[in-house]
């Protein structure tokens, strides 16, 4: 979904005259790091905050993980750090059979067939390859 910080980020990258900032409210709290986008701009730079970056580059690629409801990512996140279902269900106030649920989704979103071996290990490795986490 496409936002209005979306949209003025997008304007602000192509407007033909430099000297462009766009920080979040959390690095203009960082007096160095405002500081120096600072400096940056006033001599005809460019300065914009990484993570508005990553997120207008995400949104520019689909990935495989963008098949995924938010909480099919989450259960996707706590398997990537070692979960089992029954600690992923707790982590979530989900049943056991709802995140059984929900990994059998997140196999049939990432295409990987119910023949194929290590299926959980392959959606963890899909999981931590995405730049979009």
């Amino acid at each position: 979904m496409k936002t209005i910080a979306d949209t003025y980020a997008r304007e602000l990258l192509t407007l033909p005259e430099g000297a462009v900032g766009y920080l979040l409210k959390d690095r203009v709290n960082r007096v160095r790091d405002f500081a120096s986008a600072l400096e940056s701009v006033a001599t005809g730079g460019t300065v914009i905050d990484p993570e508005v970056v990553q997120h207008l580059l995400s949104r520019t690629r689909p990935g495989p993980l963008d098949r995924l409801t938010p909480r099919e990512r989450d259960v996707l996140g706590l398997l990537a750090d070692g979960g089992s279902n029954a600690e992923i269900a707790d982590a979530l106030t989900l049943t056991d059979a709802a995140v059984s649920k929900h990994i059998g989704n997140i196999f049939i979103k990432l295409d990987l067939s119910p023949v194929e071996d290590n299926r959980r290990v392959r959606a963890v490795l899909t999981y931590l390859q995405s730049a979009d986490r």
